[in-house]
């Protein structure tokens, strides 16, 4: 439907479903975000989110929150509006919502965007409709892609939807040239950073970060809330010192040390294991490097659908290499760092032309403080097969 033939109150009602959604943002990988909004008359009488994998999902809670509000009584005068198709499959945790959304008797149901899941695609629209409801489908659909801009390319693909974080100096340094670092970024930018560690599932840094700040990886918001990330170490040489933060410092979350074959890892593996670690082998590229390619594809098959790669230079310029990345975030602080031998944010060999730079393209920006963040995707990334904002 084109979309000027929605009403207001359409748009009004799958706006506040994708609002709802949102709160669920970095607890429901590798499922998707969703949000149900249900409406009779013109009234909300049910709502509800899906908070967390495992937990019941968006038209479950907002049917039974309507179940509570009418007493019981039937929904066949009632519209229910969500951002995802419903799902019409079993998974490990929860039941599927298609066969509790057809006993509600909806007169019509309003869908942002069919879900790509293999399982569903489709299926539970079909299902829906030939039931007797009006199923309208591609209601503030680019929203709706975009939010759920991870679980599309995890379903699609079994790998991670990959963001890649850098700080960087107004004249393009991250760090000095003794290899300084603390602080580039201003505070309330480093408190954005955590939160963002909170949301995703992953964060991966390379052997140099962690030899040179020993770093932790952990979420450290201001309240005290937050869940620490996956902490993913590429480390060719299996080089990691036994006594890092990353195995010492207090935390829930696993920490996975990459290495490939050609490391000597023999004794050294199982001291890493000892510590609770993974230790995982990948294939190696020339140089001894991790296969990056190859070691999202296994952190995929972890269950990680989110991965942010956050330093250093060498890594920033393998993963755009290897085309891995689909977004990348800057920090730009108002600060002159200076000196040829400061290193920049990517590192590599670098381009010979310039036709051949790398394009980021459908950019936004943010204030925080005295820094400013860009926010831009990559062209022609991995998710451009699915991306709501074209390649």
């Amino acid at each position: 439907m084109p979309e000027s033939n929605w009403s207001a109150e359409d748009k009004r009602f799958m706006e506040r479903a994708l609002r709802l959604a949102a709160k669920g943002r970095g607890r429901t990988n590798p499922n998707p975000m969703v949000g149900a909004v249900i409406v009779e008359h013109n009234r909300v009488v049910g709502e509800g989110y899906h908070k967390q994998a495992g937990m019941p999902h968006a038209e479950i809670a907002a049917l039974e929150q309507a179940a509570l509000h009418k007493e019981g009584q039937p929904l066949k005068n009632a519209t229910l509006y969500v951002n995802l198709e419903p799902c019409c499959h079993v998974n490990k945790k929860t039941p599927p919502c298609l066969d509790r959304v057809l006993a509600a008797g909806f007169k019509r149901i309003v869908i942002a965007m069919p879900d790509p899941n293999p399982q569903v695609n489709g299926r539970s629209i079909e299902k829906l409709r030939k039931s007797g409801i009006q199923v309208d489908i591609g209601l503030m659909q680019s929203e709706a892609r975009f939010l759920n801009e991870v679980y599309l390319k995890y379903i699609i693909t079994g790998q991670p939807f990959v963001t890649l974080k850098i700080a960087l100096s107004l004249d393009g340094k991250i760090a000095t040239k003794t290899g300084d670092s603390k602080w580039i970024s201003g505070e309330e930018a480093r408190q954005y950073v955590h939160k963002l560690r909170n949301e995703v599932d992953a964060t991966c840094v390379g052997i140099g970060t962690i030899m040179r700040d020993n770093s932790r990886l952990t979420t450290r918001l201001k309240r005290g809330k937050g869940r620490d990330p996956v902490r993913v170490v590429i480390d060719s040489l299996l080089k990691v010192p036994l006594r890092a933060n990353i195995f010492t410092e207090k935390s829930e979350a696993a920490t996975i040390i990459v290495t490939t074959q050609k490391a000597f890892f023999s004794r050294k593996k199982a001291d890493v294991e000892k510590t609770g670690s993974k230790v995982l082998i990948v294939r190696h590229r020339s140089q001894n490097k991790v296969d990056l390619t190859h070691m999202i594809e296994e952190l995929g098959k972890m269950g990680i659908a989110h991965l942010m790669i956050e330093g250093g230079a060498e890594i920033a310029a393998s993963s755009i290499q290897e085309g891995i990345v689909d977004k990348i975030i800057f920090f730009i602080s108002p600060k002159l760092i200076g000196g040829k031998n400061a290193p920049g944010p990517v590192g590599g060999e670098g381009i010979a032309r310039m036709e051949d730079a790398i394009h980021l393209q459908h950019l936004t920006s943010r204030r925080f403080g005295e820094d400013i963040m860009i926010e831009g995707y990559i062209e022609k990334a991995p998710s451009c097969v699915y991306s709501p904002l074209g390649c």
